[in-house]
């Protein structure tokens, strides 16, 4: 089995290869698939980050979701309790630059949203298996959030990050549905 360490390693290389205009394409083919799933169009609040590239493009994501007057709600990392809180997130300046260069909403200048009302979250990760598993870059805030979330999860990616194998362990949950450049399907 390969270690954590050497997976995220070998995934990001892989992802930085990827060019700039396959990015913008792949990225635009996910959108499109999102936007017609069923998951997609039930959900009213749904939990997504702010991409930062290579990760799949969310900024279209998010405006799309604002066109169709659904409630968007980002992640608040809070370093010293190991966790996350959600935060409506309405205008893009709206966020503040914290540790290596993520976009999180200014707590000042947002709501804080209770995890039960979040319908849909989008879940991140660099790599993941075709049932669902992930492999996120470290930090275990979203581990620690999905195992208590209530409402249903799903996870773009382009199809590079689809791996037969990943590490796992006990604490790890699959997300229900993952979506690509290629196609969509549920997990399990």
């Amino acid at each position: 089995m390969i270690e954590k360490s050497a997976c995220r390693k070998e995934m990001k290389g892989k992802l930085q290869a990827i060019s700039k205009a396959h990015y913008e394409h792949y990225s635009y083919q996910i959108a499109q698939r999102l936007y017609e799933d069923s998951l997609w169009k039930s959900a009213q609040i749904i939990g997504i980050t702010i991409s930062n590239p290579p990760e799949v493009d969310t900024y279209q994501i998010i405006r799309q979701a604002w066109n169709e007057g659904k409630t968007i709600v980002i992640p608040k990392c809070l370093p010293k309790e190991k966790r996350m809180d959600f935060r409506i997130l309405e205008r893009f300046d709206q966020l503040e630059s914290v540790y290596f260069n993520l976009l999180e909403p200014i707590t000042e200048k947002t709501k804080r949203v209770n995890p039960s009302e979040i319908e849909l979250l989008i879940v991140p990760g660099l790599a993941f298996t075709k049932d669902g598993y992930r492999l996120g870059v470290g930090g275990g805030y979203y581990d620690r959030f999905l195992e208590s979330f209530k409402g249903k999860t799903l996870s773009l990616a382009f199809q590079v990050q689809i791996v037969n194998d990943l590490p796992k362990e006990p604490h790890d949950l699959p997300v229900e549905k993952l979506i690509t450049n290629e196609g969509s399907f549920f997990t399990s």
